[in-house]
């Protein structure tokens, strides 16, 4: 779009950043590892998630504005975006870390340019989720876990401002914090090419509330390549001394996983 989108967000007092692609976040890896296997198992699964987002967000002591844009609009101001869930498991016990990093700017110029030329924004959103799972129930066919971990959240946003009485100022307002989760995830093998994997979490922390839930197929090339195709939902509520950073982000997921 369309610089606007930001700007509209900037004028009703505030940009937030979090990026679709983007939790990002499933901590849960989507491959199925068949059970047989003994000794230590290792996976990689970049991933693409093209999550609108809504919610209510507030920086710079500005009000609260209510947001809610497609994957469509915040693609047009994101400059970067990177995914990845990284897992390894041996027998029931299984560690696993989820990345997701983006960064959407904008930039428009002033009526009249006497007090500035243009100003540009730039928004960042970090989610890094670590944990470990137990399977307490597993079969040939599949494994329902146990899992629990914590997640790092930060979230940053730069105003600079070029030309004019006030160029070469700038400004920026953020916050980071981390939240504790628990939940299930589990896969289960309807043949041998395709599965099912789903994952639920929630917990609290910083944040008064941290959740994350999704459902997807997948299919098998072989031992080492299977993909996944499904929905995922992420929500956090974070509130403190004037930041709000109270959003939902939803949409489908791609992945594709590596194991060796």
């Amino acid at each position: 779009m369309k610089a606007g989108f930001v700007w509209t967000l900037v004028v009703g007092g505030l940009l937030t950043a979090p990026a679709a692609a983007a939790d990002i976040v499933s901590p849960v890896s989507p491959v199925v590892t068949p059970i047989v296997e003994q000794g230590w198992t290792f996976s990689v699964t970049p991933y693409f998630w093209a999550a609108g987002l809504s919610g209510d967000t507030a920086q710079f002591g500005l009000p609260v504005v209510h947001i809610d844009s497609s994957f469509s609009d915040i693609l047009d101001e994101l400059d970067f975006a990177a995914m990845a869930i990284a897992e390894a498991r041996n027998g029931r016990f299984s560690i696993f870390g989820d990345l997701i990093y983006s960064k959407i700017s904008s930039g428009r110029g002033t009526p009249r340019g006497v007090l500035a030329n243009s100003v540009d924004l730039t928004s960042t959103t970090f989610a890094g989720f670590l944990g470990a799972g137990y399977s307490v129930l597993e079969s040939d066919a599949g494994r329902f876990d146990i899992v629990g971990g914590m997640r790092v959240w930060s979230v940053d946003t730069e105003i600079s401002i070029s030309g004019g009485q006030f160029g070469g100022a700038s400004r920026s307002d953020g916050a980071t914090w981390v939240d504790g989760l628990v939940g299930v995830r589990g896969n289960y093998s309807f043949t041998p090419k395709v599965f099912f994997t789903g994952w639920g979490l929630v917990g609290a922390g910083a944040a008064d509330v941290d959740w994350d839930v999704a459902a997807a197929l997948g299919y098998r090339f072989n031992d080492r390549f299977s993909a996944i195709a499904g929905y995922r939902a992420l929500g956090v509520n974070y509130e403190n001394d004037g930041f709000v950073f109270d959003v939902v982000q939803q949409g489908p997921i791609l992945g594709l996983t590596m194991q060796f």
